[in-house]
């Protein structure tokens, strides 16, 4: 018994092996749902595993034998749903109707063995749809989709070819020993494909197309896995180019403004992100800020910042309004945002304090840990021509000006509670490292910046 079973059986745990690598494959990848049939396939044929242990060395009811047919039925049917994921075809009606048939026809046959309800040879013809199914429709449609270049689908047509092999020899077997003359040699026949010995052990040509079944899948797997990870490395790549490119455009280090002092803090939520800000001296001793804000993270945004921070640069050198930079950003923003927008707020500080500031859609800054009122206005990118209006207020000598970004009023904890405005009110007059910290220990969802300005209460004096 151990002799006739053994093969199958390392086969069938070697096959819950893979199962199990497919579903861990499956956890990280839910769109590929082959690897969801295949753990489900072998999963069932291993459910099948005790019940065929305990038939190899006790004698049990008949009806026992019917428990497995439930099993084999299911693991066919995701043999079937694995080959349409393979192939990416629509588990349609009618693969579903002749899946229904021959589930019909493996109950049908299993009753009347059982039960001896049914002649034999209802029983065989019983089993002829899944037959068809299995050795008819699938490799045909391998070979057809081979034919249009799924190298995978070459790769799995030669087990099934050796299994449809198989098959066609059962069926011949089936129609021979209805005729007495042809029924011994049938029996040699199946004696010498089915059941091969080697030493103590039996081998079948069922157990090489399974070996080789199990093999096709390894190698697909293997080479999907090295083929993401050229995917992966090529990213890497990208993102590291886009990494440099974000650093280049964002200041590290500010220009020294006579009469200011600046504090700014970066935080990305990813590698690169979609949070921006320029500060550029101004005419007469003042400066300009930009800073915004890209929707989306990742590198589409950091391309788009990369834009972003040229068009700011490009228009900065003809004009200091605020109102009139943001409708320029605008215009140029129009048509390349892919259905996506820029928040951004653009503040001149003149030397002796007066502040213009025109918004578009951005947080309002706190000036002196109290926020700014400043109307509300359409992002960047939205509307052609659209319009920003400035406000102007003073900002007296020693005073502290911080912008953010909206990545830290929505940092959120596990416990799911925002940061919120009024934690980033309380805390706009500490340095803008701290705040940064603070939201991103909070829990950061979001890219994160803050820039702070502060005028020399000194120059301010003397002036």
């Amino acid at each position: 018994m151990i002799g006739h079973n053994a093969p199958d059986w390392t086969v069938t745990l070697l096959g819950l092996g893979l199962g199990i690598v497919a579903l861990s494959l499956f956890s990280s990848q839910r769109g590929q749902l082959e690897y969801l049939w295949i753990f489900l396939q072998f999963f069932m044929t291993a459910c099948v595993l005790p019940l065929s242990f305990d038939e190899s060395f006790h004698t049990v009811p008949a009806n026992w034998d019917l428990l497995r047919q439930p099993l084999q039925i299911a693991s066919t049917l995701f043999i079937i749903l694995m080959c349409f994921a393979f192939l990416r075809l629509r588990f349609g009606w009618w693969i579903r109707s002749a899946c229904a048939v021959a589930a019909a026809g493996i109950a049908l046959s299993a009753i009347s063995t059982a039960h001896g309800s049914l002649p034999r040879l209802a029983g065989d013809l019983a089993t002829m749809p899944l037959y068809i199914l299995l050795a008819g429709v699938v490799p045909v449609l391998l070979i057809v989709h081979l034919r249009r270049g799924n190298r995978e689908a070459g790769i799995l047509l030669i087990p099934v070819i050796l299994e449809s092999l198989n098959y066609y020899v059962l069926v011949i077997y089936l129609f021979m020993v209805k005729f007495p003359a042809l029924e011994e040699t049938a029996t040699r026949m199946i004696s010498a494909i089915f059941s091969i010995q080697a030493g103590p052990f039996f081998l079948s040509s069922f157990l090489f197309s399974n070996l080789l079944y199990l093999l096709s899948l390894s190698i697909i797997m293997v080479l999907r896995s090295t083929r993401i990870s050229r995917q992966q490395a090529v990213l890497e790549g990208e993102v590291a180019a886009a990494r440099e490119v974000q650093q280049v455009i964002l200041p590290e280090k500010i220009e020294a403004i006579p009469g200011f002092t600046v504090d700014s803090a970066y935080q990305p939520a990813q590698q690169v992100g979609g949070d921006f800000f320029q500060i550029l001296p101004a005419g007469e001793g003042g400066l300009l800020l930009v800073v915004g804000d890209v929707a989306g993270k990742g590198l589409p945004a950091a391309m788009l910042v990369s834009v972003l921070v040229g068009a700011i640069r490009g228009v900065a050198e003809y004009t200091s309004d605020p109102g009139e930079l943001l409708a320029n950003l605008n215009e140029r923003l129009i048509g390349r945002t892919g259905g996506g927008f820029s928040t951004a707020l653009v503040a001149h500080i003149a030397s002796n304090g007066a502040v213009t500031i025109a918004n578009a859609g951005h947080l309002s800054p706190y000036l002196d840990g109290r926020e700014v009122e400043l109307p509300g206005a359409l992002p960047l990118g939205v509307e052609p021509g659209a319009t920003y209006q400035a406000s102007r207020f003073h900002m007296p000598a020693g005073s502290r000006l911080t912008f953010y970004s909206d990545g830290v009023a929505e940092a959120q904890n596990q416990k799911g509670e925002l940061f919120g405005f009024d934690r980033g009110r309380e805390l706009s007059t500490q340095s803008a490292a701290a705040i940064v910290e603070a939201a991103r220990q909070f829990g950061q969802s979001d890219d994160i910046t803050v820039v702070a300005i502060q005028r020399a209460a000194a120059i301010a004096n003397a002036a």
